[in-house]
């Protein structure tokens, strides 16, 4: 009768320490998915910021490659958007 206690004893604790472990497992993949989704989110910023960079590249090769004289007048031109005249 005494062993049947301790046995049932063990496997009560046994079934709460699973539990305690399944909910410790949730928590962490909670945390995970949190984590991820601010990680794509500064990987989109990231991707914004340099495809502006990329543009305002492209924008002063194309002042160099073409050996204008009036740089001055061609970085304001591309930097308000209006069309380039030669």
């Amino acid at each position: 009768m005494g062993l049947a206690a301790v046995v049932g004893g063990m496997i009560a604790i046994a079934a709460i320490l699973a539990g305690v472990y399944k909910r410790r497992l949730a928590y962490l993949e909670r945390k995970l998915e949190l984590t991820a989704g601010q990680a794509a989110e500064k990987a989109a910023q990231y991707a914004t910021h340099n495809a502006e960079i990329e543009n305002r590249l492209r924008s002063l090769e194309t002042i160099v490659t073409d050996g204008a004289w009036d740089t001055a007048r061609q970085i304001e031109t591309l930097r308000d958007g209006e069309p380039r005249t030669n």
